[in-house]
């Protein structure tokens, strides 16, 4: 399934006549960032803007803003084992013998033992060959499906799959098919009607749906995979460390063969606290990415220091899953608890990541400020990262938080919901006329 020479990406944009010049143009581009015009939107209402804000310390179930302690719902350090001491110690050491920098492709400029042992690591966590260890997440995605898929492919992926899977389609040239969220039927349909068009075909899918929180149905998935003669890859960004009685994600929480799955994905930004991600799978295909793989190739090595990080940080899943089960546990309250006081969490199961439905992106934000200010930090999700309309506040859980924690949280969203829905309102009846001037 090697790719053939896509379109590349941006191409239409740039063939696009600017008035103006490239200053021109680049605030049309600019103008069509639906963060930006939330934030433009936000102060012409006289809100502050919530994102971006700098952090002073490790972020943990608190995090410090600005001096002033905050209970934080967005972190990803779902296992609390982000600045463990062992940790830090191994870091150090690592620092000290490797430095800070890969120094180059791992291609090129060679590798340093800590590569080899967390890949050799993720390996065997998956009980499978082999595995390759990309510098970025997004990368991993884009640069794996941009280059093992092209113009005879198809790939079927879930709707609410992440970006960087939907950019890897894209930039692979490949027929794209979305099918309905968790929509076995639908997808089934998609394969019945369009796979035999194609040469190769991958289904994607998440182990644990980033903006949602809930799982697919993974052995239906395999057994249509099987029927239609397709690769399938499934990113366990959130599912790594949060699923299943020891962490192992999604594979251990339905006990599947690890080879039903040709590509298990992750970021190693979650529960292994580091940054990157990763491919394991069969030697044969870590090999053909190794050498082939834009985003491995043509970019630097993981700096060793982040592979020591990961690799201890998954050497601690193992040998402490009491964390996992701290998580799992704090994460089911939080969903009884929200529901119990009549808070909407969407199609969330309850592991780690927990939606709080608003469905007004300028209520999302005036509703994320409202509960800074009262020392509880949490973001609000809009389109484009979200559909339209399904505007929420995206929780994150960690083994650190305590059902207090929780408590204060959701009661402030209570009170604070509603005075929301009416300001906005407010501002909305107050300066109709602008709008329709």
């Amino acid at each position: 399934m090697k790719k053939t020479t896509p379109k590349e990406a941006g191409q239409d944009i740039a063939q696009e006549q600017v008035p103006g010049g490239a200053a021109s143009g680049f605030n049309r581009l600019r103008s069509k960032l639906a963060f930006d015009r939330l934030v433009e939107m936000g102060a012409q209402m006289g809100l502050d803007n919530p994102l971006f804000l700098c952090h002073e310390r490790a972020a943990k179930a608190t995090t410090c803003i600005g001096g002033k302690e905050y209970l934080n719902f967005s972190t990803y350090d779902y296992l609390d084992i982000n600045a463990h001491p062992e940790i830090t110690e191994a870091v150090a050491k690592a620092a000290a013998l490797y430095g800070t920098s890969a120094g180059a492709s791992r291609l090129v400029g060679g590798e340093r033992p800590p590569h080899r042992e967390l890949e050799r690591a993720l390996a065997d966590l998956y009980e499978v060959e082999d595995c390759i260890v990309y510098v970025s997440g997004h990368a991993t995605n884009v640069s794996t499906l941009g280059f093992l898929c092209g113009h005879r492919d198809a790939i079927f992926h879930d709707a609410l799959a992440h970006n960087s899977l939907v950019q890897g389609a894209r930039l692979s040239g490949a027929a794209r098919f979305s099918y309905a969220h968790n929509d076995c039927e639908a997808l089934e349909s998609l394969l019945k009607a369009r796979r035999g068009e194609y040469k190769h075909a991958v289904i994607v899918t998440e182990g644990l749906f980033s903006m949602d929180g809930n799982i697919p149905d993974l052995p239906r998935i395999i057994a249509l995979k099987k029927q239609y003669d397709c690769m399938l890859l499934v990113d366990e960004a959130h599912s790594l460390g949060v699923l299943g009685e020891t962490g192992r994600g999604v594979r251990e929480y339905f006990q599947i063969d690890p080879y039903d799955v040709d590509m298990w994905m992750s970021t190693l930004s979650k529960s292994m606290c580091g940054c990157g991600g990763f491919i394991a799978g069969r030697h044969d295909l870590v090999e053909f990415l190794k050498y082939g793989s834009p985003g491995f190739v043509f970019s630097v090595g993981m700096p060793p220091i982040v592979a020591v990080a990961c690799r201890k940080a998954l050497e601690l899943m193992l040998r402490e899953p009491e964390r996992v089960h701290k998580l799992q546990a704090i994460s089911q309250f939080f969903v009884r608890y929200a529901t119990e006081i009549g808070l909407d969490t969407g199609h969330a199961q309850g592991y780690a990541v927990v939606p709080i439905m608003v469905g007004d992106p300028v209520v999302a934000g005036s509703l994320a400020l409202a509960l800074i200010k009262r020392n509880v930090y949490v973001m609000p999700i809009t389109f484009p990262a979200v559909k339209a309309g399904t505007d929420r506040l995206r929780f994150f859980l960690s083994a650190s938080h305590t059902e207090a924690h929780v408590r204060r949280a959701l009661d402030a969203v209570r009170e604070e919901l509603p005075k929301a829905w009416e300001f906005v309102e407010t501002y909305k009846r107050e300066h109709a006329d602008d709008h329709h001037a």
